[in-house]
């Protein structure tokens, strides 16, 4: 029986995906592990690989086809014996879009592997974060409206009506079986029973352009509004005297052959230390229950072309600094370049931000969900402090901590960020 391949969810908050390229043809055999797809996800843009053996009998998406709803069927493959006239009702290629307008009947569906690890991956997001609201077997939704009769509308079509404020009853669908597609909701936008869409305000009349954003960029926008909405944030601040840890850092880097360390590769080692020190620090709120984590998976603020992503160093407080400072260089790398898998950027139990490169004295950092904090660090400061009767100069570092209330209480976060200035005022315990 013909093979659905589906969009994958390749990250854990992603809802969509643009299909960028495909790499094989209808017609073509292809291998298990073999690369198929580039597909841009909310984090990156990651090449797909085939779970399965078989000739790809029809590409239902064509290439450049953006905001591919996860679970939506974007080619067929024929197993050993099969033919095209074997796919039933499936959509013909479309460089719109508006996709989700069903995949067809009598197909078994499959999952599309990332760099071979097969099928599956999904389930492997979900042991270390929530699951995204939409699910990879997105499906046709029944509606009920005020008649009582039912009404059936593409997952695609719900959001859009949603956002524009175009009530589903009033529109009759052009789907299969009379279901509500996106097209249609387009077409109702501005009839009876749509809101109006209020467009930005724009004073003045200085020139601007319109730049379309990026799937990761909507994904920050959505997530970051998500938190300062149903986090309640409150801030912590505290001075850590990094004098001594400087001239350690100075020490290592030129006496040790090959080692470059980084101020944030201490920051990250005292960061780990101390949520394993306090471990009602290390902890995610669930509801009705309180998640505390057994080992600090560190979260580390990266600035990429389309805003940030946050790869995480594992377990980080069994590590040296040596294996911090490798791994840190790997992921940022990996981070600028796009290259990023999800197992180096999903889970992760507390966040670090540094702006401290660019100057920045201080700052609040808003926090990353689910997680319940993040400290973020400023530029060091020096200052003329007075010891045993004499002036010298101490260089002096803020950092302030952002934390989720309902899972920190202030006494807890207070403890926890004085731990963090310990540490980092006794560079030696970080050494080991």
């Amino acid at each position: 029986m013909p093979i659905e391949i589906k969009m994958p969810a390749l990250s854990p908050t992603m809802e969509t995906g643009n299909l960028t390229k495909w790499l094989v043809r209808e017609g073509q055999s292809i291998e298990p592990g073999d690369v198929i797809a580039e597909i841009e996800t909310d984090k990156a843009t990651m090449e797909v690989e085939s779970a399965d053996e078989g000739v790809i009998g029809k590409l239902v998406v064509a290439e450049g086809t953006e905001n591919v709803p996860v679970g939506e069927t974007i080619a067929i493959l024929l197993e050993e014996g099969e033919k095209a006239s074997d796919i039933k009702s499936t959509p013909s290629p479309q460089p719109s879009p508006a996709r989700g307008e069903g995949a067809g009947e009598g197909l078994k569906s499959n999952t599309l592997s990332l760099d071979g690890r097969g099928k599956g991956e999904g389930d492997k997001l979900k042991e270390s974060t929530p699951s995204p609201q939409s699910s990879p077997t997105r499906g046709e939704e029944a509606l009920k409206v005020p008649s009582g009769g039912r009404l059936k509308a593409s997952p695609l079509a719900k959001r859009l009506a949603a956002e524009q404020g175009v009530d589903l009853s009033t529109l009759q669908g052009s789907g299969p079986g009379g279901r509500i597609v996106k097209a249609d909701v387009e077409a109702g936008i501005g009839k009876p029973g749509a809101a109006p869409k209020v467009a930005p305000a724009v004073t003045g009349d200085a020139p601007y352009e319109e730049i379309k954003l990026s799937s990761i960029r909507k994904i920050i926008a959505r997530r970051l509004l998500e938190s300062k909405q149903t986090i309640p944030h409150y801030y912590l601040n505290i001075e850590a005297n990094i004098s001594e840890l400087l001239k350690v850092r100075r020490d290592i880097n030129d006496k040790l052959e090959g080692v470059k360390v980084s101020l944030n590769d201490f920051i990250i080692k005292a960061l780990a230390l101390a949520l394993i020190k306090e471990p009602n620090a290390n902890v995610q709120w669930g509801g009705d229950t309180l998640r505390k984590f057994k080992r600090a998976d560190v979260a580390v603020a990266v600035a990429i072309e389309d805003g940030l992503i946050t790869p995480v160093i594992r377990a980080a407080e069994a590590k040296s600094l040596r294996d911090i400072s490798a791994e840190m260089k790997v992921l940022a790398a990996k981070a600028r370049d796009g290259k990023l898998m999800p197992e180096d950027y999903q889970g992760g139990t507390f966040t670090l931000s540094n702006l401290g490169m660019y100057g920045i004295k201080d700052f609040a950092a808003v926090i990353n969900p689910p997680q319940a904090g993040i400290i973020a660090i400023g530029a060091g400061q020096e200052r003329p402090v007075l010891r045993d009767g004499h002036l010298e100069n101490q260089t002096f570092m803020a950092i302030t901590g952002s934390f989720d209330h309902r899972a920190i209480d202030g006494a807890t976060g207070a403890e926890f960020l004085k731990t963090i200035k310990e540490l980092l005022e006794a560079p030696a315990v970080l050494l080991y």
